[in-house]
């Protein structure tokens, strides 16, 4: 029998203090916000899918709807409005680089920047919903909670610098 993973304590004591209302969800593994959205029955657009992203030399987590890719040349220019200073590369920084600065397994991060002390950036369309699915930093649980209080709570910067990709979600077997 498979062990059962428990949802991070870090993040349970972290949204406890805050005292918001969310739900956890417990699923299947899944390493992809494409793979939780599948798992979950939820569309693309309500799952937030989090990268960790290099500007110069400071890092921010950057939130987008799973159904949208990041614009490099977009995010650059808000963080740069944010920061007060020109952003001359952004990229984003390769697993051990997350493992490290977060202390989490590669592939495991989740989007709350308080967390781990970084800012957050959320595109607009994705502030636009009143509930959304946000990672964890479990590969077997997220957190579904309201927008507007993730947005409070991680006093996140909102900004346009995701694109719509076009992804159909495979129908599932019954």
């Amino acid at each position: 029998m498979p062990k059962k993973v428990k949802f991070p304590v870090k993040l349970a004591k972290y949204l406890e203090k805050a005292g918001v209302k969310h739900d956890i969800l417990e699923h299947k593994t899944v390493y992809t916000a494409y793979d939780a959205a599948q798992t979950m029955g939820k569309k693309l657009k309500e799952i937030a899918k989090t990268l960790l992203v290099a500007a110069d030399k400071d890092y921010y987590l950057v939130l987008l709807p799973a159904d949208h890719n990041l614009d490099f040349k977009k995010l650059a220019a808000r963080i740069s409005k944010t920061a007060g200073k020109k952003i001359k590369v952004i990229k984003i920084p390769g697993e051990a680089v997350m493992a490290k600065l977060l202390k989490v397994k590669a592939g495991a991060m989740g989007a709350f920047g308080g967390l781990h002390k970084l800012p957050v950036m959320m595109e607009k369309k994705l502030a636009d919903l009143k509930q959304a699915v946000f990672a964890s930093g479990s590969f077997n649980h997220s957190v579904e909670m309201a927008v507007k209080d993730f947005i409070k709570l991680e006093n996140a910067i909102l900004g346009s610098f995701g694109v719509k990709k076009k992804i159909v979600l495979a129908k599932k077997k019954k």
